[in-house]
């Protein structure tokens, strides 16, 4: 953007404030923005976001864009195109966390550290119509979440609207230790603690080691949510998927409380692999069913 964007931008931004002050509401207190918050908050609590580590998204209910609608700028910003066409999320609109921002302080400074983009009619482009103040813009993995998110609507009939990428620890280290399959890795976890099955029956796809932000990322990652609900990224960490903020910190966390398990165990065990006690094929099998669980046949023995 030049001069007279920018310069258009910022008289954007100082009107919506005005109206914000006139209606004594702002944008970041809208329920989906709060909740929002709220997960990157907990997930830096919880201890999964180093530094600058970790991004998120949601897309907006067409409820949430009418509620936010009066608090978009006049003037968005301008078209910026995306690494891939995804038509599925065309005319979505998207709140995401900001390249660079710290997630210990989304919570405290919302409309700085996060911001609402606008995709336009291919899903191919997008631009900001709210937030990113003081020259703030998405995450370096917009092109990434825009394809899981559009992966993730078409599998789950448009339920899916939270895609969280976080670095937990116990889950990186497990990544180490085990081939980057997606078999392999969901039945450490599924065997390793009860609740596994029930939090993520159809099981966590897995990845070998690309670059961070890749357009080869993005697309190995879009294609593994067309089956699981999360990926695990060798020696990264793990992006996974919601209906709401809840749901998807929650899985993450699911998923990394098995792995500590996993990892507390074998380490309890001198590093030996074989436990004296892990849920069978057949346990997991009576979860499912007790449960009413969809549970992933594929990954059995």
């Amino acid at each position: 953007m030049g001069f007279v964007d920018d310069a258009s931008q910022l008289f954007d931004k100082g009107m919506s404030a005005a109206k914000s002050a006139v209606s004594n509401v702002a944008c970041e207190q809208l329920g989906f923005v709060r909740a929002f918050c709220n997960l990157c908050q907990e997930g830096w609590q919880l201890g999964f976001h180093e530094r600058n580590g970790g991004n998120a998204s949601y897309r907006l209910t067409p409820e949430d864009v009418t509620a936010a609608d009066s608090f978009f700028y006049t003037n968005p910003s301008s078209w910026m195109s995306l690494p891939l066409e995804t038509p599925e999320m065309a005319d979505q609109f998207l709140l995401v966390t900001a390249a660079g921002c710290h997630f210990k302080n989304i919570k405290g400074a919302p409309a700085t550290n996060v911001g609402i983009v606008q995709l336009d009619e291919l899903g191919a482009a997008w631009r900001t119509v709210w937030g990113f103040r003081d020259g703030g813009r998405p995450t370096s993995e917009l092109g990434a979440h825009v394809a899981a998110q559009g992966m993730r609507k078409l599998a789950t009939n448009g339920e899916c609207h939270v895609v969280y990428h976080a670095h937990p620890a116990s889950l990186v280290a497990l990544t180490t230790l085990l081939p980057a399959d997606s078999k392999a890795l969901s039945t450490v976890l599924w065997r390793s603690l009860t609740e596994s099955a029930i939090a993520f029956p159809e099981g966590v796809g897995a990845l070998p080691w690309m670059v961070p932000g890749s357009q080869e990322l993005a697309e190995a990652t879009a294609e593994q949510l067309s089956t699981y609900p999360a990926c695990a990224w060798q020696l990264h960490g793990v992006l996974a998927t919601g209906a709401s903020p809840d749901l998807a910190l929650g899985l993450v966390h699911s998923i990394e409380k098995a792995a500590e398990v996993y990892l507390s165990a074998r380490s309890a065990a001198g590093g030996r692999t074989e436990a004296l006690a892990t849920l069978s094929d057949d346990d997991l099998r009576a979860i499912a069913k007790a449960y009413e669980l969809p549970l992933n046949e594929a990954l059995l023995s």
